[in-house]
């Protein structure tokens, strides 16, 4: 008998505890995993699904967004996971939900793929001898409204170390437009917003780089290009050869397997598109992505909570299989 959330206080004291009874069971691979630097994951011999769900307890000194920087997570990413907390003052001892759990991209396994809709980078370092394939994953910022990021297959074409920065003639009349004059060229420095690693795509126009201002990281704030932490970029930067393969995908639902149980996870969709997108094409769009992760597989999959996910987008992988008993706090009722 499925209890009702009300009751759920008497088990688990606290919405973060119950997220991680859900989710923090990580299997036998969890020792050698933490050995791991963090966003590395040892790549599922079977399935799609990386890493678990961290909860941590704030320091007075704390912001949301800091601890999710020490845990390789940005600003859209920890809001959707602590819609209760405030972001810039938790309080000490609050307990703060790091969603460091993520289903895979669809796709091949290979190269960098960036996923705009859940602003995160994946890269697939090549195999060296026996060692087992991994992943690394980062949090990353893309595009703002009116300035998106494109989508499709491309490449790294260069690379610069402290490069400079020339601002194109679109971005010069914005900034006039708000009142600042920007140079044709911004050398290397504390001022230069590419900071001190960039990566050119074949797309043109378009880079990977660094930031002198990181508190954006997982936010809609670049014009069009994709930023990241200077930590992460720094620590990527020369294991990405010129010619890596980059696939930008715009996938707000992805579905993937963990043993017999079918997770989707959900993310809101860009602002733009969901003023234009019904909630009846959302729903097909998950569906279509629980369709694809089930190829020939027959399996039961409970499509009201897929409904509700949809509706309220967690940013957590959470169960969709039929006969998986889940309840999440605010997402998923009672009833089903």
């Amino acid at each position: 008998m499925q209890r009702s959330l009300c009751a759920m206080p008497k088990l688990f004291p606290s919405i973060a505890a119950l997220v991680v009874a859900l989710f923090l069971s990580a299997g036998p691979a969890a020792a050698a995993a933490d050995d791991l630097p963090v966003g590395h994951y040892l790549l599922p011999e079977e399935g799609d699904i990386i890493g678990r769900v961290q909860v941590v307890r704030a320091e007075q000194e704390d912001t949301v967004l800091e601890i999710g920087r020490r845990h390789g997570v940005g600003f859209e990413e920890m809001r959707l996971a602590n819609p209760d907390i405030s972001l810039w003052v938790p309080g000490e001892g609050t307990e703060v939900v790091v969603p460091t759990r993520f289903i895979l991209p669809p796709g091949p396994r290979e190269g960098v793929v960036v996923n705009v809709a859940e602003m995160r980078l994946y890269y697939y370092p090549p195999q060296e001898g026996d060692e087992p394939r991994r992943v690394e994953t980062y949090p990353v910022s893309v595009g703002r409204m009116d300035w998106d990021t494109p989508v499709g297959e491309t490449e790294i074409t260069a690379k610069a170390e402290d490069p400079a920065w020339y601002p194109p003639e679109s971005i010069r009349e914005f900034s006039r437009q708000q009142g600042t004059e920007l140079p044709r060229v911004v050398p290397p420095g504390p001022d230069n917003p590419l900071g001190r690693h960039a990566m050119r795509l074949g797309i043109p126009g378009y880079l990977i780089h660094g930031t002198n201002r990181p508190w954006g990281i997982g936010m809609r704030v670049t014009a069009g290009c994709i930023r990241m932490y200077p930590e992460d970029i720094e620590d990527l930067f020369p294991r990405l050869p010129v010619g890596t393969s980059v696939k930008l995908v715009n996938a707000p639902f992805k579905a993937g397997w963990k043993d017999d149980t079918l997770y989707l996870q959900a993310y809101p969709l860009l602002e733009e598109e969901r003023e234009n997108t019904p909630m009846s094409e959302q729903l097909g769009m998950a569906a279509d992505a629980v369709a694809e992760a089930l190829g020939d597989r027959r399996h039961r999959v409970d499509y009201n909570r897929l409904r509700r996910l949809v509706e309220s987008p967690t940013g957590l992988p959470v169960p969709i299989s039929r006969d998986a008993d889940v309840l999440l706090p605010g997402h998923l009722s009672g009833d089903l």
